[in-house]
C-alpha cells in the first residue's frame, strides 16, 4: 500500500463488510477441519510442537488485540492515535489477527494451513487498512500523513514505542474484544474434538491431508 496515491475519502468504512467476510472465512475453514488431516499424527513430536507455537500465536493474538483496544476502543475515526501499539505500526489489531489466524492453522498441526489463513488475513486486512486510510487521510490531512510516513503500515518496530502518561479507554469496547478473543481460544478445544472423533472412528476419514 502506497500513500503517495492514496485518496481522502469523506466515509468512514464499514466494517461490516470486513466481519462478514471473515465469518464466512471461519465457517470455510470448519468445513475444512472436517474434510482434512494434518500430515503429522496426533501426539507425535512435530505435531505437539507445531500445537504450542500455535497456541503461544494465538495467546499473543488474545494479548495484543486486548492492549490496543485499550488505546483505540471508543475513539476509532474520532481520533489519531499514535501511542503505545500504534506508535510501532499503524494496524495493531489487524498484525495481532494475522499472528492469530497463523497460530490457528498451527493449533491444527499444519504449515500449509497455517501460512494459507495468514496470508489470507493479511489481504483481508490489506483491504481494509487501505480504505480506513483513505477516510483517515480526508479527516486528518497533514497530520495523518506525517504519522503514516513515520511509522510502518504492518510489521511492528519496537524501536519507536512511546506512550501517553494517561490513558482512557472503552470498558465495552474492550469488553467486545475480549469475546472477540475467545474464538481464537475455542479454536483449539475444537480441533482436539474433531482429532479425538476421528480417532476413534466416530468421524468419516479425511478426503486431504494437510502438511
Amino acid at each position: 500500500m502506497t500513500y503517495a496515491s492514496l485518496k481522502p475519502i469523506s466515509r468512514a468504512f464499514d466494517q461490516r463488510k470486513r466481519l462478514i467476510f471473515v465469518r464466512v472465512a471461519a465457517v470455510l475453514a470448519v468445513l475444512l477441519l472436517f474434510l482434512t488431516k494434518p500430515a503429522l499424527s496426533e501426539g507425535s513430536n512435530g505435531h505437539e510442537a507445531l500445537e504450542f507455537l500455535g497456541l503461544c500465536l494465538v495467546l499473543v493474538c488474545v494479548g495484543g488485540r486486548l492492549w490496543s483496544i485499550l488505546y483505540v476502543g471508543g475513539k476509532k475515526n474520532e481520533e489519531l492515535v499514535s501511542t503505545g501499539p500504534f506508535s510501532m505500526t499503524q494496524n495493531p489489531l489487524y498484525f495481532f489477527s494475522t499472528v492469530g489466524a497463523a497460530g490457528v492453522g498451527l493449533l491444527y498441526g499444519s504449515l500449509l494451513a497455517a501460512v494459507a489463513l495468514g496470508l489470507a488475513s493479511f489481504f483481508i486486512f490489506r483491504v481494509t487498512a487501505r480504505k480506513e486510510a483513505g477516510f483517515l487521510l480526508g479527516k486528518f490531512g497533514p497530520t495523518y500523513l506525517a504519522y503514516v510516513k513515520s511509522t510502518p503500515r504492518f510489521w511492528p518496530n519496537p524501536l519507536l514505542y512511546h506512550d501517553n502518561d494517561e490513558l482512557r479507554f472503552s470498558t465495552r469496547a474492550l469488553k467486545r474484544t475480549f469475546y472477540d478473543g475467545l474464538y481464537f481460544l475455542a479454536i483449539f478445544p475444537a480441533i482436539e474434538l474433531v482429532e479425538h472423533f476421528r480417532a476413534t472412528g466416530l468421524l468419516f476419514p479425511a478426503l486431504v491431508t494437510l502438511y
